[in-house]
């Protein structure tokens, strides 16, 4: 607990003890009066200074200037325990409402440690520690056991785990070594790591994700739009309606109906009706409740830049993915071997060595598959021919690897695979010895990940790719998709999504586009919703998206949702529930049927039960979008 929130409850805790004692004092009348204001002074005197505040500056039509006539008009007709427990229960209130908005900062919060406050540098055989900002992009920085990777980068020595909890919200730590790719914000816990920096710190990983929170709350949503709106009309409309209570009801019972003015009943009414109407049950609960689902959802390793986004996310009802890097890894892996007339291992060697000079991701692949590459082989005369494949001499051998244009070239005799993906096929001395298939394979969770997005009632499943139609029709196929578009340059994408865009004019459903690379910037500016994988993705993306998922899995899209629709869901339970306890009690103190403590809990009562509801959308569990 905070120092102010110490305070706060001791006020509370002595202005009961004080408002217990009065009632068993036997004063009355004045000096009674000149008691109470003790404690309704202790509790209220914020509140009074902030209303005054507020009329000195023109703008008095809030919370604190409602709460300050209701009580000071209580005051004045004698209602003194009315008046002080008003303000207690208001400041009750407001004490419940600070704590929920600091619990739902605990997950946003956390994240404001991700970045360091120093890098480690070996100079001279001594480590220096110095500020992020100075380090320049290829700098080694040493990162010892228990601390915090200050910068993007490659580890160039050491092994380690990792805690990468607060940036991708996964639990169990994450084994890296030599080679691998380190994003900055993550806990180093065993080993000593040697890092090349890859990016400037205030463009690496933790940076960019403490800047997206942070401007998260800049961006509203409809509903908190439409609650800023209603206040701005609504508190001058209590007001006059008040004063039309106090003043004008006595004034034409009195001039028109030649009736008793009833003043003190008029005027009573008149100050419970302010403390009715006071708006802070919406005008609290309302941004509450998306800043908890953002929060939660932040803890949950899923960034949204804003609630506005949360609330269209919710609304989804047509998701449109991009191939490569999304719903598949974007690296090729060998997928089948078969050889003929040698063995499965033989015709994996030979292909691995004739491809080791290239750089290209197929043959890398090759050469993952058959890591034994310094076997003692003599490789020689390696020649590249293009559009065709390579050709060299392995051991006396000439071995050919390359398309179906390269066996007819030399005169082998080949044959077609029946298999999915890109064939490489395999010939000694000019006679065919077999293939090996490689493909894109899909993420491990793509197809429970879809599954589940149909569940949660996404009507429709897109893909978009540039790859060929063969490759994105197996894709489809496999994932069970509903539609699949492709050879599509990234103009086209775009076309695509404003097509799709364009079905949904005039209802309330929205478009989401998930992507990852440089080409799908465009599109993920354009949809409804762009979501971004981040911890692979390009930076590109990543600005350019209104969601980004920090661990590059596609489950974590109906999690998102069961967020967003669980949140907007709270948001419409604590708007039907205040407007309409408000306009019930509204009536009933016009016509003389409450009283004060009753405007109490209409107040302050309905207030607490909005900020308890919202609290709810802090904790999420594990589940699918299809439970929201």
């Amino acid at each position: 607990m905070e120092k102010r929130e110490k305070i706060m409850l001791g006020r509370i805790l002595l202005t009961v003890v004080l408002l217990v004692g009065l009632e068993f004092t036997p004063l009355d009348g004045l000096t009674l009066g000149a008691l109470y204001a003790v404690p309704y002074l202790l509790i209220g005197y914020d509140i009074l200074r902030k209303a005054g505040l507020g009329v000195r500056h023109g703008e008095f039509f809030d919370e604190s200037f409602l709460m300050a006539i209701a009580t000071l008009g209580a005051m004045g007709m004698g209602e003194y325990r009315e008046a002080a427990g008003v303000m207690l229960f208001y400041q009750i209130g407001e004490m419940f409402q600070r704590y929920a908005v600091g619990k739902s900062r605990g997950s946003i919060s956390a994240l404001m440690d991700l970045r360091p406050d120093y890098a480690n540098i070996e100079r001279d055989g001594e480590i220096e520690k110095v500020d992020p900002d100075e380090v320049e992009v290829g700098t080694v920085i040493l990162v010892q056991p228990g601390e915090k990777i200050p910068i993007d980068g490659v580890i160039v020595d050491g092994t380690s785990t990792l805690d990468m909890h607060a940036l991708t919200g996964e639990s169990l730590p994450r084994e890296t070594a030599v080679g691998d790719d380190v994003l900055s914000g993550s806990i180093n816990l065993t080993g000593v790591l040697r890092i090349r920096t890859t990016k400037e710190a205030d463009e690496s990983t933790a940076a960019k994700i403490l800047d997206l929170v942070e401007n998260s709350s800049m961006k509203k949503s409809r509903s908190e739009n439409f609650i800023t709106r209603f206040a701005r009309v609504y508190t001058p409309a209590v007001c006059a309606a008040a004063v039309g209570l106090a003043l004008g009801v006595p004034l034409v019972r009195l001039f028109l109906l030649s009736l008793d003015p009833m003043w003190p009943v008029w005027i009573e009414r008149a100050l419970i009706l302010l403390v009715i109407s006071c708006p802070c049950a919406l005008v609290i609960s309302v941004p509450l409740t998306f800043f908890a689902g953002i929060g939660s959802a932040s803890a949950s390793g899923v960034l949204v830049k804003g609630s506005n986004y949360l609330e269209a996310l919710a609304n989804v009802d047509t998701m449109v993915f991009d191939k490569t890097g999304t719903l598949t890894r974007g690296v090729f892996e060998v997928t089948a071997v078969h050889p003929e007339i040698i063995g499965e291992e033989d015709l994996l060697h030979l292909t691995a060595h004739v491809e080791r000079y290239s750089s290209h991701p197929i043959a890398n692949s090759l050469r993952a598959a058959y890591p034994k590459e310094k076997d003692g082989c003599d490789v020689v005369d390696i020649e590249e021919i293009a559009g065709h494949g390579i050709t060299a001499r392995i051991n006396g051998r000439v071995v050919a690897v390359g398309n179906g244009k390269m066996m007819e070239t030399i005169g082998a005799v080949w044959h077609e695979c029946d298999r999915f993906g890109t064939i490489i096929h395999v010939a000694i001395d000019g006679q065919y010895v077999g293939h090996v298939v490689i493909a894109d394979v899909e993420k491990p969770h793509a197809k429970e990940a879809l599954k589940a997005l149909k569940a949660a009632g996404v009507k429709r499943l897109i893909m978009l790719t540039g790859d060929s139609t063969a490759t994105a029709a197996e894709v489809g196929k496999s994932l069970g998709l509903d539609q699949v578009y492709s050879e599509l340059l990234p103009a086209d994408k775009v076309n695509k999504v404003e097509e799709i865009l364009a079905e949904n004019v005039g209802t309330k459903h929205r478009v989401a586009f998930v992507g990852d690379g440089i080409n799908d910037a465009p599109v993920l500016s354009r949809a409804d919703v762009g979501i971004a994988m981040g911890a692979l993705g390009s930076d590109a993306a990543i600005e350019a998206a209104d969601v980004v998922l920090m661990e590059d899995d596609p489950q974590q899209i109906s999690q998102a949702m069961y967020i967003a629709r669980k949140t907007i869901r709270i948001v419409k339970q604590n708007i039907v529930m205040a407007v309409g306890v408000k306009a019930a009690c509204l009536l009933l103190g016009a016509f003389g049927m409450a009283d004060m403590w009753f405007a109490i809990f209409a107040d302050v009562g309905v207030m607490v039960l909005a900020v308890l509801n919202a609290m709810r959308a802090m904790v999420v569990p594990r589940r699918n979008a299809a439970d929201a």
